[in-house]
């Protein structure tokens, strides 16, 4: 068997590396990477794949920095000529980027079988261009891996099951990646103390609007004065906080290598965010979370009080940190206990 993997942003590397790792060990399967270069990341160097342990891309395609239509567009000629060379049996996406939605498109035009893993997550904003690249993807799947029962109940309500595709729940592979990259956290080398809030803003919908950026940061000043926040940051967030004159009274740090941010997931007290990866490994962690959104595609933890949603209004954000209970019972098997990988493979292996 044959798969061709097709990714391009870094958080993708590093869900599928744990893939990649467990079909490194079946001699029966050969995997074949290609990196569309969606996002360019100057972290991304050979140390990173020799330091997370993932295998390297056998193709770059170097497609970056343009519009949503003229990145698709290349992603789709470029992809289909990689495709044409190595006649895959499977093409396998990840997740709700362009270049997830590019391999998908190409997969379908050219009758190659379809894996989609974390299908069937819905955020029901149609303002996001991710919910429109997974809709998309989940519609001409073959296989559709979900990881939590809210995303098959969402593809059911979408009537998939009357579609030939085949819906699989297999748990989340970001969990089995954590439990990987706990024993190789690295702490970074910034002065910290022995209680502190770790947060990340980095969102459009909070990035490109002053007002919301704004408050956010307000809250976290006022949050700051009795518990210490560290922020890694953006560079293009760090310029439009500077532009705009926003006053930070924390600590903003570069940002940093995964590694180390599995260390600062570990080590601190709360998890504040906008991050849709961030909210899940602070579950991981066993971390109470507040995201800094409207809405989230991870409503179990909602539902079971691990998240609490707080949007950008500050005295919300404040109200929150200073008066809500969450659950702090970890035990509750959400994302599949770090089995997704072995769940994919054998589904792979004895589909028909």
């Amino acid at each position: 068997m044959k798969i061709v993997t097709i990714l391009g942003a870094r958080p993708q590397f590093i869900k599928a590396g744990t893939v990649s790792r467990k079909l490194l060990e079946h001699a029966e399967i050969e995997e074949i990477i290609i990196h569309t270069g969606q996002h360019y990341d100057a972290n991304m160097s050979d140390v990173f794949f020799d330091e997370m342990k993932i295998p390297k891309p056998h193709y770059f395609l170097g497609i970056g920095g343009k519009s949503h239509g003229a990145m698709t567009g290349q992603m789709i000629e470029k992809i289909e000529e990689v495709i044409l060379k190595e006649q895959p049996d499977w093409i396998m996406v990840y997740g709700d980027t362009n270049s997830t939605l590019a391999g998908a498109l190409v997969a379908s035009k050219l009758h190659i079988k379809l894996a989609h893993i974390e299908a069937g997550l819905r955020s029901f904003n149609m303002q996001m261009p991710e919910e429109i690249n997974r809709i998309l993807t989940d519609r001409i799947s073959n296989i559709l891996f979900c990881p939590t029962d809210s995303a098959i109940q969402n593809l059911e309500n979408e009537g998939y099951n009357k579609f030939n595709c085949k819906i699989i729940k297999s748990g989340d592979v970001m969990q089995d990646g954590a439990l990987f990259y706990s024993e190789l956290a690295v702490k970074p080398n910034i002065d910290l103390n022995d209680k502190f809030i770790l947060s990340t803003i980095h969102r459009a919908e909070n990035t490109d609007d002053i007002h919301k950026l704004s408050a956010i940061i307000a809250a976290l000043n006022e949050i700051h004065k009795s518990c210490q926040i560290v922020l890694p940051i953006h560079p293009r967030t760090r310029n439009i906080i500077a532009e705009n004159n926003i006053q930070i009274d924390f600590k903003t740090i570069e940002p940093v290598g995964y590694l180390e941010m599995v260390w600062l997931i570990k080590n601190s007290k709360l998890i504040m965010t906008d991050s849709g990866g961030l909210q899940k490994e602070a579950f991981f962690f066993e971390k109470p979370c507040i995201t800094l959104r409207e809405q989230t595609e991870w409503v179990e933890l909602i539902d079971h009080q691990f998240n609490i949603l707080v949007g950008s209004d500050k005295q919300k954000i404040l109200d929150t940190y200073n008066g809500a209970t969450f659950n702090n019972d970890f035990s509750i098997n959400l994302y599949g206990g770090g089995k997704a990988c072995d769940n994919i493979i054998n589904e792979l292996l004895s589909y028909e």
